[in-house]
């Protein structure tokens, strides 16, 4: 990858590298960052190492990224009161154990060269059973709300609360829900390891465990998602910085990209509600596991194109969508006026 007029060489990583796919790659996640409530770092790290990042310096490089993104997608979510500040301070403890214990994995299998497959196939575990997982919620959520329809009808409906009741147990106002200290502990520790190990914000995890453990409303559990991942992102930049694993320059083109896009994304949310953000994502979480398969195959070419196309595809539909949404919105306002007089 040389000589090209829009090669940049980073000094760190010791390359040269297309600034316009490091634009594309910080737009792409900064939409999906910012209407997922993700870091992006599952779309982000793979596509560094596709395109010629050694697998630590992708991390860490991701990581830093994430921490810029993240603080402007939370100051957005922050103002539409989707950021749960309780849960999210709890987080800090766990999050930051986990990822450090995260680097030091990632540190060993360097050593040992295999940092590259284990994290892969890792990647493609992971995101093949997220994303199948919520894609079989999506397609029973029909069952779902008929049998809360009939328990409410039965007057047996109560408060969607956690089943791991275990003491102490610590309301949570905002998401609205009751849960245990040691189950949230447990959540971020482990997406905070997830972290470290996979150089990512952790939300493509913490976010479906906010909703499927804790029972936080979706919008609720992708802000205070976002504000997990500010920590998580900048402790993971720091540890990662002292191992000289950071391409800093990489990490602020990307954030520049990622700025504009985490407008759009977060601005998305308020058109699209739901069962609708977990459809899209369950697709894109799944087309980020092809992109790595493919890689591990070494088919590096189709890899490349997937991982991109299918970020910058799920980025259109988002877009189209908030569009669409926000005609209809000016169409409603615009009739109030008619039916009122």
């Amino acid at each position: 990858m040389t000589g090209g007029i829009f090669d940049i060489y980073l000094p760190i990583a010791g390359i040269e590298f297309n600034i316009l796919i490091l634009l594309a790659i910080g737009f792409s996640v900064g939409i999906l960052g910012g209407f997922f409530g993700v870091g992006g770092a599952w779309v982000v790290t793979p596509a560094l190492n596709i395109f010629g990042f050694n697998m630590a310096y992708a991390i860490g490089t991701d990581l830093a990224h994430i921490f810029g993104k993240s603080i402007v997608a939370t100051k957005k979510h922050g103002k539409m009161g989707n950021v749960d500040v309780k849960m999210g301070l709890l987080s800090i403890v766990g999050s930051v154990v986990g990822v450090e214990i995260g680097a030091r994995n990632v540190m060993w299998l360097t050593a040992q060269g295999l940092a590259g497959p284990v994290i892969r196939y890792s990647y493609m575990a992971l995101l093949f059973g997220l994303g199948l997982y919520m894609l079989y919620d999506y397609f029973t959520k029909d069952k779902k709300i008929a049998k809360r329809a009939k328990m409410m009808e039965n007057g047996i409906e109560k408060p969607q609360k956690s089943k791991w009741n275990i003491p102490p147990m610590i309301d949570f106002p905002v998401s609205g829900v009751r849960a245990s200290l040691w189950l949230i502990m447990a959540v971020f520790f482990v997406t905070g390891w997830l972290s470290g190990f996979l150089g990512v914000g952790g939300g493509f995890i913490r976010m479906p465990a906010l909703i499927y453990l804790l029972h936080c409303p979706t919008a609720i559990a992708i802000g205070t998602d976002l504000f997990s991942v500010v920590f998580t992102g900048a402790y993971g930049c720091f540890t990662y910085a002292m191992k000289g694993r950071v391409e800093i320059i990489a990490a602020l083109i990307m954030l520049c990209g990622a700025a504009v896009g985490a407008q759009i994304g977060v601005a998305a949310i308020k058109y699209i509600h739901g069962y609708g953000i977990r459809l899209l994502f369950a697709i894109m979480v799944i087309l980020a596991g092809v992109s790595v398969a493919l890689k591990q195959a070494e088919l590096t070419t189709l890899a490349s194109f997937a991982v991109m196309g299918a970020a910058l595809s799920m980025c259109l539909v988002i877009i189209v969508l908030m569009v669409r949404g926000f005609r209809a919105e000016k169409a409603l306002k615009a009739q109030k006026p008619k039916g009122m007089a």
